[in-house]
């Protein structure tokens, strides 16, 4: 598969959440880049297209996030400014 990441995506294994409307579901952070995150998560079926992820080690580290593509258990995010979420 060739890479179309403008950036280098860093292997971590962190917790996290994804956060909507007022639901909050947990997930693991897999890897990460300026541009974007892949996350594990029990039930991607309750993803919404676009949400907040919120660093569970630093909760003021949150991210505006809309889902690229999904893959099993995994979904690929980039990261959107908050004014791209309004539209």
């Amino acid at each position: 598969m060739d890479e179309r990441r403008k950036h280098a995506r860093t292997e971590v294994n962190e917790p996290a959440y994804v956060s909507s409307g007022g639901s909050v579901m947990r997930c693991v952070v897999r890897n990460i880049s300026p541009e974007g995150a892949a996350i594990d998560v029990e039930q991607p079926a309750f993803v919404p297209a676009r949400f907040r992820l919120v660093m569970a080690n630093d909760a003021s580290n949150v991210h505006e996030c809309r889902v690229a593509w999904i893959q099993q258990n995994r979904i690929g995010l980039t990261f959107v400014d908050a004014a791209d979420l309004a539209g």
